[in-house]
């Protein structure tokens, strides 16, 4: 199998960055110093010879020799001097007519001078070039020479060698790597500190680790079956997942679950304000919200003891008082076949001792007699019931009554028609079951019981009552039977018909009853029911 490669690692990553960034920050650097230094010594040396030669053309000694009344060798001497104490290469003293009157070399003295650079200076103006002429290539300057009447009378010309030139600027440059260095030092430190903070801020994980988590989180959010929904101190929504937002259309409110501000409204009915403002985690409390009933717990997310958001988990009651419901049709399924069991063995046991007796022909009678009851009972049932499951469960409660001295009967009039709505069955025997159980509770004490079941189909609905003779429900108790945990058998009960109320006004059906003490109950039960084609 091959292996995803690692991706680089945030320390790696920033210090590749910011090196290739420092890089080209310090190329451009060395490059802008490198020209501005050789502009900056150069600058630098042409103003020193400016300033040389500016004295040296103002010296009478100079201006008297170029109008004939000085001394040539005071001159030369002069001119000497300044050259070897300032290094230069060469100081000039030319007339007007470029004939030289100082040179380093005294048998060039007489002779013109070497160069065109000259000429501007003969017209009174200062200039500068890069030139050869007898000795060795020079940055050149030439300044003119006024007498005291301020006529020009000749020019000054001074040289620095090339060579003493970029030995200048090269003791300049050394300031360069030094610069790039320091530079390069800072940043790297910058980079480790940079680092280093990021990784505090992110607790230690790299970046493809935060992106995992957070991938994993999105994709278990996604997946619970809890509604979840995270906000911050403000109240803005920070995250919300598919449940919640499916819980919020479910209930008619806060449609635009996917808005950035949570309603006043959920913010009430999940506490989230309340937990906000104290703090205090909010656990296990029940809601119901358009006829959905919803498990809560509300806890405020604290960091360094400040509560800077809230998070809200709730679940539909409802549908887990469904799953309920359903495990309790399971049992009556089971205790039906448990009570045709326990009555099949009981005829076996009659059975066979009238065998071994040998009471042949009463056997006979005994069988037939069982036979015809049971099939006069199954044949009722079939003829009233359309549907297998239906008629199998209310066969069991017939025979489960029958044990407990009670009379369970579906009326004649009863039709109930076969549906493909798995649902709809499963509902009607959670239903029937919790109504015709809570009918032999009540009757449990008394004898000749009876209880009676009738069903009626009509334009896709089912109406069903559930009667019973049994002691009623006293006044007093008629308008808590659906409460949760009312119950007057004691206390772990009185959760039955709460489930059942939720459960069908979740469908769209409906529960109602009417009872007399010691006299009578009915319950009518009202809900969607399609029945099969035929």
């Amino acid at each position: 199998m091959s292996r995803t490669k690692a991706p680089m690692k945030l320390g790696t990553s920033v210090f590749l960055m910011v090196s290739v960034v420092l890089g080209a920050v310090l190329l451009v650097v060395y490059a802008l110093l490198f020209f501005r230094i050789n502009q900056l010594s150069e600058d630098s040396l042409r103003d020193k010879a400016f300033a040389i030669a500016r004295t040296f053309a103002a010296s009478p000694v100079v201006i008297d020799e170029l109008q004939g009344l000085g001394n040539a060798e005071a001159v030369q001497r002069a001119a000497e001097t300044i050259t070897h104490r300032n290094q230069l290469l060469f100081v000039t003293v030319t007339d007007m007519d470029t004939v030289r009157h100082t040179h380093p070399e005294r048998e060039r003295i007489g002779e013109h001078f070497a160069g065109r650079d000259i000429y501007p200076a003969l017209f009174g103006l200062e200039n500068t070039s890069i030139n050869r002429g007898t000795l060795d290539p020079a940055l050149r300057v030439f300044t003119p020479v006024f007498n005291n009447d301020g006529k020009q009378v000749g020019v000054v010309a001074l040289g620095i060698a090339l060579t003493s030139v970029q030995k200048v600027i090269s003791e300049n440059r050394w300031m360069i790597p030094w610069a790039l260095l320091a530079g390069a030092l800072v940043g790297g430190l910058g980079t480790l500190v940079l680092v280093k903070i990021h990784k505090r801020i992110m607790l230690g994980f790299e970046p493809y680790e935060i992106s995992n988590l957070f991938e994993q989180r999105n994709a278990m959010l996604k997946q619970i079956k809890e509604g979840v929904i995270a906000v911050d101190e403000n109240g803005r929504i920070t995250v919300i997942n598919d449940e919640a937002r499916r819980l919020f259309r479910q209930g008619n409110m806060a449609a635009n679950a996917s808005a950035e501000t949570i309603s006043e409204q959920w913010m009430e009915h999940l506490r989230l304000r309340q937990v906000l403002e104290s703090g205090i985690a909010q656990r296990d409390e029940e809601i119901n919200i358009n006829g959905n009933l919803l498990l809560t717990n509300t806890v405020p997310v604290t960091v360094k003891g400040n509560v800077i958001g809230a998070i809200a988990t709730f679940r539909d009651k409802t549908e887990i008082g469904q799953l309920l419901q359903r495990l309790t049709g399971m049992s009556y399924y089971a205790d039906a076949l448990r009570a045709q069991s326990h009555e099949f063995m009981n005829k076996l046991h009659v059975i066979l001792g009238m065998l071994h007796l040998k009471y042949y022909s009463q056997l006979e009678d005994y069988i037939l007699k069982t036979a015809n009851n049971y099939q006069a009972e199954i044949g009722s049932i079939i003829r009233k019931v359309k549907s297998p499951v239906i008629a199998g469960f209310l066969l069991g409660k017939i025979n489960r009554a029958r044990d407990l001295g009670i009379q369970l009967s579906i009326t004649e009039e009863s039709l109930l028609p076969e549906t493909d709505d798995m649902d709809a069955t499963n509902e009607l025997i959670t239903v029937l079951g919790n109504l015709i159980e809570n009918a032999m509770d009540a009757m449990s004490n008394m004898e000749n019981g009876e209880i009676s079941v009738s069903f009626h189909h009509q334009d896709g609905r089912l109406h069903c009552i559930v009667g019973d003779d049994g002691p009623g429900i006293t006044l007093e108790n008629q308008h808590r039977i659906y409460e949760q945990g009312f119950s007057t058998k004691g206390s772990g009960r009185g959760i039955g018909l709460y489930l059942t109320k939720q459960s069908l006004e979740k469908v769209g059906g409906s529960i109602d009853f009417e009872s007399e003490p010691e006299v009578y109950t009915q319950f009518f039960v009202n809900i969607p029911y399609q029945a099969k084609a035929v």
